[in-house]
């Protein structure tokens, strides 16, 4: 007697659901949101965007449209007047000339010790460097406002009122909290041992922070001097202050000469903002291409 036995095949599982598929049916639409973040987007570039519409727009106006109570967002006609009466206005070159002076100076000075300081912070070990860091937060926490009647006074004791080198000194301490800070977030993200095989190589401290470490520093650097151009190229507080010498205005306090008994020339006054704010623009597209490279510039291969 012969008895048969028959394999019951085992019950096959039913299809899972793929982890995408599953994923896009729990996840919201993404299209719907996408649009929504782009359209609030575009909204808030339209707000931020506007004053310098209409601070273009107001210098290319007759002064009769600026002074009109009907306005509109395009003139009827454009005309070049203001920019030539912004340029034959007394004190013009003088003012452009102290401009220069002080934000140069104070930049690059400014930046020469910050990547000293951040380079000391950064790489060596020394009693009070904490401490260091914490007074630089602080005094970056303070308002300018604050500390004016005793730079004044100290400034005053020192023969530095009416004098470029007393509103260098200014803006050149002004910038360096944050340009440490910022620079030495860099200076410690650079292995040591990038400049250790330099120096291996034959290279002095020296020459291994040229050839190594000053290009890894560029992002550090380009980002930190936008910010020192930016705050010794537009203050007006301290240049007003510091300075009451007619042939020594920097051009933010040169701008007061617009308005007079008689009213506000608001064209020139237009035209003139335009034209102190092209140089910080001007220099951002210059070097806007180092804060995007200088992140691979200077790397080794190995």
């Amino acid at each position: 007697m012969s008895t048969s036995t028959s394999t019951v095949p085992a019950p096959v599982p039913a299809p899972s659901a793929s982890p995408a598929v599953t994923e896009q049916k729990l996840r919201p639409d993404r299209k719907k949101t996408r649009g929504v973040f782009d359209v609030l987007g575009l909204l808030f570039a339209v707000v931020m965007a506007f004053p310098v519409y209409w601070l273009i727009i107001s210098s290319l106006r007759p002064n009769h449209e600026i002074r009109s109570y009907d306005q509109t967002l395009w003139p009827s006609s454009l005309t070049f007047d203001n920019f030539a009466r912004a340029v034959d206005q007394p004190n013009f070159a003088t003012a452009v000339q102290s401009s220069l002076i002080v934000s140069v100076t104070a930049v690059v000075g400014g930046m020469i010790i910050a990547t000293l300081a951040a380079l000391a912070i950064g790489r060596f070990r020394f009693f009070g460097r904490r401490a260091l860091l914490m007074v630089l937060i602080l005094v970056q926490m303070l308002p300018p406002t604050a500390m004016l009647i005793p730079i004044y006074a100290q400034l005053n004791a020192m023969g530095g009122l009416d004098e470029y080198w007393g509103l260098i000194i200014v803006y050149l301490v002004s910038t360096l909290p944050f340009a440490i800070i910022m620079i030495r977030g860099f200076v410690v993200n650079i292995p040591v041992e990038l400049e250790e095989s330099a120096m291996v190589d034959g290279c002095t401290r020296m020459g291994a922070f040229r050839r190594v470490i000053f290009p890894l520093l560029a992002p550090g650097l380009a980002a930190a001097s936008i910010f020192a151009l930016v705050n010794a190229w537009n203050e007006y507080l301290f240049a007003y202050i510091l300075i009451n010498d007619n042939s020594k205005y920097t051009l933010n306090v040169w701008l007061m000469t617009f308005t007079t008994e008689r009213g506000t020339d608001y064209g020139a006054l237009m035209a003139s903002s335009t034209m102190i704010a092209l140089p910080v623009v001007v220099f951002f597209m210059i070097i806007q291409k180092k804060m995007a490279t200088g992140l691979t510039s200077g790397a080794v291969k190995g």
